[in-house]
């Protein structure tokens, strides 16, 4: 982490205090909203370009210091290329690395409700400053005797505020997202219960074990090793992997060779969680993830597991195959069992929505249909991003009264974009491996 990131002395902690700053962030934004129509009446070809910097700055910003589930859902968003603006991306994006860190001080305050000894006198070394922040806690590297540590220390009071938060949070994401209230309430209980798990970091280390455990036979990849003696409810302490982030690993100009031999791991990693294990790693953004010297693919953080439900996995990825020879009827009894359709539609409605995600999700599914997928090909990402711009920007979509799709599908459909996204960044070329009755 860049020595120039300053630290934070506190974190607002309670209802009031946390309440207190997402409002004074609305009120900025209005500010900037007041600040962009007083310039358009001057210059009516005025874009919003500065309007969506200004409030990503300032929106982040507050955010960051706020940390926890606020920060989280800024992170996510800025995975969903097209969901935001640019500027919203380029700084939320922010949130998966880099975020402002906590001071030593609160750190060692954490160690002792949890050991009651200080970080020193658990280990031999203990970096004061933070080698990663992220936006539920931070990571410090620690050595004992000849082994090297990667020590994950949850920020105070995330946990508790991860509720409140997202009560909080709704009026912004309502602003800067196209999507209706409806929509948005629909996924927030998701949202929330994930967040919840994510702070839980008794439960990371379990599934984390049982993940590792379960893949442990996929070639390329590795797991760190965890230490029950020397974690908590709020600090995880696991073995250090030594190497780079994807960004870092791809300015050294690896060989395509290398790129595919990490986006092979990649995607192996993935196909077995979720066609064998009907559960995943459901925050594949860069941070997660290390390149070892060897290009062997290192998975650092478990604290997102989507548990995928059996009827919606069969019906989800039966709309993925190339050839999808079943009657109307029973197609649109899948559309209904995944919440594309309603009861409350009118025929228009249902036969417009049937097609819509019937495109959507054929187009997520093209690599499947094929042995290989090169995944440096931007055709297929512009597509994709197209489609999104278009569906966003349909009246009849626009004017819906209902949220659509299962809220099973929010983390499904995340983790999905993540690996593509990746994959791109890779400009791998991936043998996309499918179950049988898939193909």
């Amino acid at each position: 982490m860049s020595d120039k990131v300053k630290e934070q002395g506190s974190i607002p902690v309670s209802k009031v205090q946390r309440a207190a700053k997402f409002i004074s962030t609305g009120a900025k934004v209005g500010g900037n909203y007041v600040k962009h129509y007083a310039k358009k009446m001057v210059n009516p070809s005025l874009n919003r370009e500065e309007l969506h910097q200004d409030n990503a700055s300032d929106i982040y910003n507050s955010l960051s210091e706020l940390k926890g589930s606020a920060l989280k859902v800024a992170q996510m968003m800025s995975m969903d290329k097209n969901l935001l603006p640019r500027a919203y991306q380029d700084k939320f994006t922010m949130a998966q690395y880099s975020a402002p860190p906590l001071s030593y001080p609160l750190v060692v305050k954490t160690f002792q409700k949890y050991f009651q000894k200080t970080p020193d006198q658990l280990f031999d070394t203990f970096t004061r400053a933070a080698v990663n922040a992220a936006s539920i806690g931070q990571v410090h590297q620690a050595s004992k005797g000849d082994k090297i540590f990667a020590v994950k220390i949850q920020y105070p009071g995330i946990g508790q505020s991860v509720s409140s938060d997202l009560k909080l949070v709704k009026p912004i994401a309502l602003r800067i997202l196209n999507m209706n209230a409806q929509e948005l309430d629909h996924y927030m209980q998701e949202v929330e219960e994930r967040l919840l798990e994510e702070t839980d970091y008794l439960l990371e280390v379990q599934r984390s074990r049982e993940i590792s455990e379960a893949c442990a036979h996929i070639p390329n990849i590795r797991f760190p090793k965890y230490y029950d003696s020397l974690s908590s409810e709020r600090i995880i302490t696991m073995d250090w992997i030594e190497g780079k982030h994807i960004k870092e690993w791809m300015d050294t100009q690896p060989s395509q060779e290398a790129r595919n031999k990490v986006g092979q791991a990649l995607w192996d990693f993935y196909h077995h969680q979720v066609h064998h294990l009907n559960q995943v790693h459901a925050d594949p953004h860069p941070g997660n993830f290390i390149i070892t010297e060897n290009d062997t693919l290192g998975i650092i953080d478990f604290g997102c597991v989507k548990v995928i439900p059996k009827d919606f996995y069969t019906g989800y990825f039966s709309l993925i195959k190339r050839d999808l020879l079943i009657s109307e009827a029973e197609l649109n009894q899948i559309f209904f069992d995944l919440e594309f359709i309603s009861d409350k539609d009118s025929d228009a409605e249902k036969a417009y929505f049937s097609a819509v995600f019937s495109e959507m999700i054929a187009l997520l599914g093209t690599p499947f249909h094929v042995a290989k997928f090169d995944f440096s090909d931007n055709e297929f990402f512009n597509a994709i991003f197209q489609l999104g711009d278009r569906i966003a920007n349909d009246k009849m979509f626009k004017k819906s009264n209902q949220a659509r799709g299962s809220r099973h599908g929010l983390y499904v459909n995340r983790t999905y974009f993540g690996i593509y996204n990746l994959l791109n960044q890779l400009r791998a070329e991936v043998v996309t491996t499918k179950p049988a009755w898939l193909s």
